[in-house]
Order: structure tokens, then C-alpha cells, then sequence
């Protein structure tokens, strides 16, 4: 049987055709589109199915932003997502919307270990709650509930509670980001924009004008490449402090999350930043973020913390959760 799936966010929505054989997902078709370039997912979806995806019997949609129901609003994008209507229009019979966060938690049971880097490898006998979290357009956060035998993974919206600085130079990022946004969430720090606001603080800090290829960057709509570039390259101090600041925070709220859901059996950061910055989250930052926790480092040392370096597990969890509805 085959299944349609899709990963929607802020700047990029993934669709694809999977064929599943029980909890086996095979990807058959993929297409990326430009996000912004459609007025809705209908739009895309209906592109997609007029060359591929007539013959799927299930269809699941991983979209950034919070979903209640059938219809939802996303975060960073002006669309209305509404199933029903997806099913009209695409043919499909069953059509459901998670969260992406959520999509991913089905999807990293799956991963292979060539698909993942340990940052952490914690306890041997790890197991229980999962966590998850993924650095992009936005900040995704989720949760894998571990009822005794099955993984239940659950979407929440914990990217867009308060940023808390744990340090005078985190005081004064807050009250750099406040001047231009008012409520500092972590989104506001961890994701795409985030990263370039980091660069800019850490170019007050040093009292320092913003260079001319941050600007044109910045002018032509995307400057975080220039200034992940410029880090990876050590072709800019202030690039590589941005870098190293920004994996300590983003290990911060890392280990916030596995607190509060008490992830004992794994944390995964997902997303589409870290495989990127891979080597300034292997640097020790991340990690030394995330165990700063007082007396609960010693529980936090036992979980095991893991990047995924598929960008698709996201899309392959949605296929397992399509694969779900068929059997049910």
C-alpha cells in the first residue's frame, strides 16, 4: 500500500509517496517546494497527486505549528491547513495533520544509527520518555511518552515559551532581543531568525559595526548561511563566538525540555540547523548547556542525546503514522 506524506515548514514543504509494508516505510517520490511561492497546502498537495500519489490510501502531514484538530493556522506561514478539504480536493480517503514535532517523534524510532550522531550516550539500559526538539525556520519541541511498551509520541508548543538567560551575557541578549520583539521565546534565539539576531548581539557586544557581507546577506533574506560559513570557515571571530553561543543555549533549553518530560530513554535534536553546525554542537557546548542543570546533572548525564542527521525523518514519520491509520 501506498501512503502521500508531507513535512510543511516556514521556508520549505516536503511531499513524497511511501510504500509501507506493516511499520516498513520504503520512499517511492519526493518533491520540495518553496513554501511561500503557494497560498495553501491544498495548492501543493493538488500539484503534487496530478503526477504522483493518485493510488495512496492514507495521507499524514507534518506541519510546523500547533494542531488541534482537523484545520489548524501555522506559525510561519499565512495558511489555514484544513484535512477535510485536503481530502476533497487530493481524493485521498484519510488525511491527517500532526504537528511536526510529533511527525518526527514517529519518525527517529526508525532511524538508522548511520542517521544519527551520539552527543551523549548515556545509560546502556536507557529507556522510557523521549524528547525532541528541532532548530529551523522556528523552534520545534515534542515529546515521546513511553507507556510500558508502546512510544506515544505528542506534539507541544514549548519553542514559544519565555527565554530564561542563565548568565550576564545572556541577561543582556534578553534585553537585546526585547528591544526588538518585546516577549523573548526561545524561538526567538534558536532557529534561523534567531541566529542571525545572535550574530548581531555578539557584533554590539564587541562594539562593533555589522560587516558588509552580513548586510548583503541580510538584504538578499537569509544571512545564516553566511554567517554558519563564515564560523565553519574560522574566517570570522564573531561568527565562531555566534556559533559556540548558540550551541551552549540551544543544549540550554535542550535540557529544559528533557527535564520536564523526563526523557530518560533520549533526546533528539532535529531540525535543519544542526546537521549543519554539527561540529559546533560536538565542540562540547551543546552538552555543557544541557548537564547544567545543579543537582540534576547526574540524571541528565544518563540520557542519551543524539542529532539526526536525516533531515527527512520528519516525512518518514509521518509514513509510519499513515502506515497506523491503515491498520487500525
Amino acid at each position: 500500500m501506498r501512503v502521500l506524506v508531507g513535512d510543511i515548514g516556514g521556508t520549505k514543504t516536503r511531499v513524497g509517496v511511501f510504500e509501507v509494508d506493516g511499520v516498513e516505510c520504503t520512499p517511492v517520490e519526493e518533491r520540495s517546494y518553496r513554501s511561500r511561492d503557494y497560498p495553501g497546502l491544498t495548492e501543493i498537495v493538488v500539484d503534487f497527486v496530478g503526477s504522483s500519489g493518485k493510488d495512496c490510501r492514507a495521507a499524514c502531514f507534518g506541519i510546523a505549528g500547533p494542531v488541534t484538530g482537523r484545520q489548524m493556522s501555522t506559525t510561519n506561514l499565512p495558511w489555514v491547513v484544513d484535512a477535510d478539504e485536503l481530502e476533497t480536493r487530493s481524493g485521498i480517503p484519510t488525511v491527517a495533520l500532526l504537528n511536526d514535532l510529533e511527525a518526527t517523534g514517529w519518525g527517529v524510532a526508525a532511524l538508522e544509527q548511520s542517521q544519527v550522531v551520539t552527543l551523549n550516550p548515556g545509560r546502556p539500559d536507557a529507556a522510557g520518555n523521549g524528547a525532541v526538539i528541532a532548530a529551523g525556520t522556528g523552534l520545534g519541541e515534542g515529546g515521546i511518552y513511553w507507556d510500558g511498551s508502546v512510544a506515544r509520541p505528542f506534539a507541544c508548543e514549548g519553542g514559544h515559551a519565555s527565554y530564561s538567560p542563565t548568565d550576564e551575557l545572556s541577561d543582556r541578549l534578553l534585553q537585546f532581543l526585547r528591544h526588538s520583539h518585546g516577549h523573548v521565546s526561545w524561538e526567538r534565539v534558536l532557529s534561523g531568525p534567531g541566529l542571525a539576531d545572535l550574530f548581531r548581539f555578539m557584533v554590539s557586544e564587541a562594539g562593533e559595526t555589522e560587516p558588509n557581507w552580513f548586510l548583503e546577506a541580510d538584504h538578499a533574506g537569509d544571512p545564516v548561511p553566511a554567517v554558519s560559513g563564515m564560523a565553519l570557515e574560522g574566517r570570522c571571530d564573531i561568527s565562531v563566538r555566534t556559533l559556540e553561543l548558540f550551541a551552549r543555549l540551544y543544549g540550554e533549553e535542550a535540557g529544559n525540555l528533557a527535564l520536564k518530560v523526563m526523557a530518560t530513554g533520549g533526546v533528539w535534536v532535529g531540525g535543519g540547523i544542526a546537521p549543519r553546525i554539527r561540529r559546533f554542537l560536538e565542540d562540547g557546548a551543546f552538552m555543557d548547556g544541557f548537564l547544567a542543570k545543579g543537582r540534576m546533572r547526574p540524571l541528565l548525564e544518563s540520557m542519551p542525546v543524539r542529532i539526526v542527521l536525516d533531515d527527512r525523518a520528519a516525512l518518514l514519520g509521518a509514513a509510519r503514522f499513515a502506515a497506523s491509520l491503515l491498520t487500525t
